[in-house]
């Protein structure tokens, strides 16, 4: 029996006709299973060496292809549907990639460059999180990249994330709140895993 995805979509070409199944690599029809294989080879990857790079678009998407290239054939590629999750349209897929190219720029200087003390840090990441996040740049898997990307500016920055101590409902409820400009429980969850 499909669970079915707890994304709102439109006019999805990424599923199964008459599913909310994503298309995939292994042709898994059921919703449970795909996403266990989906967490099952995400994990394995995220245990690799990341793919190293200029903190910029092409570095995103190559993060993606890392973890989710097992699992689908788009993986490191922008979506061309809009989608929402529990209500919230995330950014329009015609928008994407100039909203990437804005944000990621914005990595060259600032605290998530290098420099800037835990504190600054913190609120930088926070706010580059909850901007990331409501670009929602891929079909699927943007919370795992978001979080390995940010892993990796922390390395480059000087402020380790010790990711062991994500707590993943409290992750997933503050980047709603943050959604909608609410951001005081996602800085929290940054200072927790930032060392």
């Amino acid at each position: 029996m499909s669970l079915g995805s707890p994304y709102d979509s439109f006019d999805d070409p990424y599923c199964y006709p008459g599913t909310s199944v994503l298309k995939n690599n292994l042709d898994l029809r059921d919703y449970a299973e795909l996403e266990a294989f989906e967490h099952e080879s995400a994990s394995a990857k995220g245990d690799d060496g990341l793919p190293a790079g200029l903190f910029d678009s092409a570095h995103y998407c190559a993060i993606h292809r890392h973890l989710f290239g097992e699992v689908y054939d788009w993986a490191g590629e922008y979506r061309t549907v809009r989608t929402a999750k529990g209500g919230d349209m995330f950014c329009y897929p015609e928008y994407i990639a100039d909203q990437m190219a804005l944000l990621l720029t914005a990595l060259a200087v600032g605290p998530l460059a290098g420099g800037g003390t835990r504190t600054e840090f913190i609120a930088a990441s926070t706010q580059f999180l909850s901007d990331l996040n409501a670009i929602h740049p891929f079909r699927d898997g943007n919370g795992r990249t978001q979080l390995t990307f940010l892993f990796l500016l922390g390395e480059r920055a000087g402020h380790r994330l010790d990711m062991a101590r994500i707590r993943p409902e409290a992750m997933l409820s503050a980047m709603v709140e943050s959604f909608h400009g609410r951001i005081e429980a996602l800085r929290g969850e940054m200072g927790w895993i930032c060392g």
